[in-house]
């Protein structure tokens, strides 16, 4: 839920997920996320593709390539720890654990998994670019 105009609550309806197509670890979350029972749908989106920056033209799309990224549908942007609490929010399994891991005992959990999710990624991703310049991603379909 989030404010809304006159302090009303809005329902989140919808929630995009940008996700690294050349991650192998991103692509087995992205495959698991299909499979689960959504509560809120999901649109997985590859991160810093055409099709991200058509639906978010101001967003540092370099930066969806270092963690995940999730928009909701009422432009709420969450980052790292809390794109995997929202995601796991969004599933009908799981969204009990999420809100445990919002609160002081669950949270120091959730930020140890994203590390370790983290330094995985890092040992099995091809690395992306140079420096100077940007990746490839692949779009739908290729």
């Amino acid at each position: 839920m989030t404010a809304g105009t006159g302090g009303q609550r809005l329902p989140v309806e919808r929630l995009t997920v940008l996700y690294d197509a050349q991650c192998p670890l991103c692509v087995h979350l992205h495959q698991w996320l299909m499979k689960q029972r959504q509560l809120v749908p999901l649109d997985l989106v590859p991160a810093a593709s055409d099709e991200a920056r058509r639906r978010f033209p101001g967003l540092d799309h370099a930066g969806t390539l270092d963690e995940i990224t999730v928009i909701g549908d009422r432009g709420q942007i969450y980052r790292g720890t809390d794109a995997w609490i929202v995601c796991l929010w969004a599933l009908a399994e799981h969204r009990p654990r999420s809100h445990w891991l919002t609160t002081p005992t669950g949270r120091p959990f959730a930020r140890a998994t994203v590390l370790a999710a983290a330094k995985y990624r890092s040992l099995t991703a091809t690395p992306c670019g140079d420096g100077d310049s940007a990746c490839t991603v692949p779009e739908p379909g290729d």
